[in-house]
């Protein structure tokens, strides 16, 4: 299994993009609400999220040392998510400090800390995500992010413990 670059798979991320812009903007090609799920594209996102992270863990388990790096697979997830999600929150902040009432500006604080510690679908489960609401709370996209972040933490210490003990089945 070699590391080569799938254009295809960047066709699939346009399109899960333009999935998402076109069900928040209300757009509707040819007056066909297309999106009115709304979540293709996140659900789009997540399976080549799981099918690049399964081939980069075979990669290594299959490789010269035959053996996967938990920390080199985290640490390059963190340099890969860490930045964009924290210059997200540092832009966000002064623009709620100066909208939200102080509860919103509470809660806004309490969704900081669940998007830092990837439990923000925790976090917003509780709310509505197409409630009027939803506009005062900048960080209520990160519901994705903590998903994400939950599969990467588990995922790995699955598959590995399939490859090493289930192998002859794989």
């Amino acid at each position: 299994m070699q590391n080569h670059y799938r254009p295809d798979i960047d066709g699939l991320r346009a399109i899960a993009v333009l999935s998402v812009v076109f069900f928040h903007s209300n757009i509707k090609p040819f007056e066909i609400d297309f999106f009115s799920g709304g979540y293709l594209g996140v659900d789009i996102f997540f399976v080549i999220s799981g099918y690049l992270i399964t081939r980069i863990i075979l990669q290594e388990l299959l490789g010269n040392r035959n053996k996967f790096s938990y920390l080199n697979f985290y640490e390059r997830r963190a340099r890969r998510l860490l930045p964009a999600l924290f210059f997200i929150i540092l832009i966000s902040i002064p623009f709620a400090y100066f909208i939200l009432l102080p509860q919103h500006l509470l809660d806004y604080a309490k969704s900081i800390f669940a998007a830092i510690f990837f439990l923000s679908n925790f976090h917003f489960i509780a709310s509505d995500y197409y409630d009027v609401d939803a506009i005062l709370k900048p960080l209520l996209h990160t519901w994705s992010l903590s998903v994400e972040e939950q599969f990467y933490i588990l995922y790995p210490i699955f598959l590995v413990f399939l490859f090493k003990n289930f192998r002859k089945y794989l």
